[in-house]
């Protein structure tokens, strides 16, 4: 672990918010354990372990009932641990993995039979090296026949580059973390007014209203700034929003996030039962687990 990692958090709080059962975290990790799932040489990050066995114990801790389990870039392109995962999970997870251009279609085909849905595209350049768009469509080309998914990771200011490559894109579309506004500007700003259009562009593209941690810049005692932004997302797309803890939070460079807080949070971003199921339950179960 790099000296300056921050580890999940040892004990997070039973949550006072009961999620609809069925509820499903849609953002999660696992990490090695080392021992058994090396590290990928080409990390930018080295994380503590965060094996399957926590991961599941802290699912039913927070009340929840399924994972969606995303490939985490310390481990690269080498996906056994999230294959693992879901292979011990008892059909209660699905993946998202990440893959190259030279990934063949047996390949694809067993990731399919392990449980995974979708790829993730990542364009933070502090987490990965970066990759030809032509080469990340391509890829999205091969899975479509897959009915798999793209999952996109960017910040807010590469969204006017990304657009075209974007509407590209031949299957549904996740984006990850409402796309990292800048809560301090507001509702209002241009930049998260831009992201809400490309949310109208498409009535395929799914946006998370997680990681309100990273994003905001009030910190932990409620994450109050965020609110607003994944309350108008949820509000204004009911039928495509996810949620995920993003346990275990890696390079967190402020504090160890409470997972138990994060449950906390969903009422005040989707404040009926009915935004509440269509948040955690139906709509994870028609990108994930649509033959249930």
């Amino acid at each position: 672990m790099d000296a300056a990692y921050i580890p999940f958090h040892p004990a997070p709080r039973k949550p006072a918010f009961h999620p609809p059962a069925g509820a499903i975290d849609a953002h999660c990790h696992v990490f090695g354990p080392a021992a058994i799932f090396p590290f990928a040489p080409e990390r930018k990050y080295t994380p503590c372990d965060a094996p399957k066995e926590g991961l599941f114990a802290l699912r039913d801790f927070l009340g929840l009932s399924r994972n969606v389990i995303v490939q985490a870039t310390c481990h690269g392109n080498d996906n056994r641990a999230l294959v693992d995962a879901l292979g011990a999970s008892g059909g209660l997870a699905r993946g998202v993995a990440s893959v190259g251009v030279d990934v063949t279609d047996d390949e694809l085909d067993a990731l399919h039979v392990a449980g995974v849905r979708g790829v993730r595209f990542n364009f933070l350049k502090r987490l990965v090296d970066s990759t030809p768009k032509d080469v990340f469509l391509a890829i999205a080309n091969r899975i479509a026949r897959l009915g798999w998914h793209v999952v996109v990771y960017f910040e807010a200011q590469d969204l006017p580059d990304l657009r075209p490559f974007l509407r590209m894109i031949p299957t549904p579309i996740v984006i990850d973390h409402m796309g990292r506004p800048d809560v301090s500007k507001g509702v209002n700003n241009p930049d998260f007014q831009d992201f809400l259009a490309l949310m109208r562009s498409r009535d395929d593209i799914f946006c998370k209203v997680s990681c309100p941690e990273r994003l905001s810049k009030t910190g932990p005692d409620g994450y109050d700034d965020v609110v607003p932004f994944a309350r108008l997302i949820v509000e204004t797309f009911p039928a495509r929003v996810l949620w995920g803890t993003d346990w275990p939070h890696p390079n967190m460079t402020t504090h160890a996030p409470d997972d138990g807080a994060l449950v906390d949070m969903i009422p005040r971003i989707a404040p009926t039962p009915q935004l509440q199921e269509q948040l955690l339950v139906t709509n994870p179960m028609q990108l994930y687990w649509p033959e249930a």
